[in-house]
């Protein structure tokens, strides 16, 4: 017993082996008082590793902090809005240090379940919930796949506008994982409609997530940055304080309604499922990789390659 303690508390170094294919993983560009953040990973269906969300971060805050921004449009390049976070490209950088955002100590020296409990407050949970409080008004664009972290950047935006080709999806139940971390699913859909998306991990339609009140506009595909582009406009025409303390409210709202403490609770079992996938030597993932999720689901419903969870 004593052994098998000093084994599970001595801490095992990991190296840093990330490749990255671009020093832009997010692109930036103000038209017309709109901040268009973009993020800039086609190759990998937009995969989200740490590089990009403090790319993300950092794009955000010089749109809060440029008076001449009014609204911020949160899209994707190629083909797809973000197959999830990266589990499987040569870019994968969990365990690489940056700079970090929030006073959650550093990850990458904790031994067992801390080191992904502590990176995850920081990268995921933390940094949504920092992009959700944005006061300016959010307009996630999506096209193609929204999958597993997909749908965080997608839910903590005020508005969704969707390709008619889009579809949502959080397939992580596979891993033995209650959803990804910033679990909004029992607030943005009806409790058993959550359950569906959790539970079988299917792809939601666009159409069937504007049904559902998940998506505020659906347009063909062609039609979509025109679309986008004028919503945001009418939004950077309105009052900048008005639209803050209107999001406040209806964000308070939403806490008030159990969003917060929801995810809390939600974040807890997800550690524990990391755990427990970690003292069964599967992994913290369920013995999955990015190759076996896509594998199972393109056996099940042909999804994007190249990452989830």
């Amino acid at each position: 017993m004593q052994a098998d303690q000093q084994s599970a508390n001595t801490f095992v170094e990991r190296p840093d082996h990330a490749s990255y294919e671009t020093d832009s993983p997010v692109l930036y560009e103000v038209r017309e008082g709109v901040a268009y953040v973009t993020m800039n990973r086609p190759q990998f269906n937009n995969a989200q590793n740490s590089q990009m969300t403090y790319a993300l971060d950092a794009a955000f805050r010089r749109a809060v902090d440029d008076d001449a921004v009014r609204a911020i449009v949160l899209c994707g390049t190629g083909k797809h809005f973000s197959a999830g976070h990266d589990i499987g490209t040569p870019g994968r950088d969990v365990n690489r240090e940056f700079d970090r955002v929030h006073l959650w100590w550093d990850h990458t020296n904790k031994p067992g379940a801390e080191f992904h409990y502590a990176r995850e407050q920081e990268v995921y949970l933390g940094m949504c919930r920092r992009w959700r409080a944005i006061p300016k008004p959010t307009v996630a664009m999506v096209q193609g796949g929204c999958i597993a972290g997909g749908l965080m950047l997608a839910w903590i935006c005020d508005l969704i506008v969707a390709s008619d080709d889009a579809f949502f999806q959080d397939p992580v139940v596979r891993m033995g994982i209650p959803g990804v971390e910033y679990f909004a699913h029992a607030h943005e859909l009806t409790p058993r409609l959550a359950k569906e998306l959790l539970m079988l991990g299917e792809r939601m339609p666009a159409a069937r997530a504007y049904d559902m009140g998940m998506v505020n506009r659906v347009v063909p595909r062609e039609r979509l940055e025109e679309e986008t582009g004028r919503i945001a406009a009418r939004l950077a025409a309105q009052p900048r304080m008005g639209l803050a303390l209107t999001k406040q409210v209806v964000n308070g709202a939403e806490d008030l309604q159990g969003l917060r403490a929801t995810m809390d609770m939600a974040f807890g079992y997800h550690h524990y499922a990391h755990a427990h996938g970690q003292l069964c030597g599967e992994g913290h993932l369920g013995g999955h990789d990015a190759r076996s999720m896509a594998s199972a689901n393109r056996s099940e419903s042909a999804v994007v390659p190249g990452a989830a969870a």
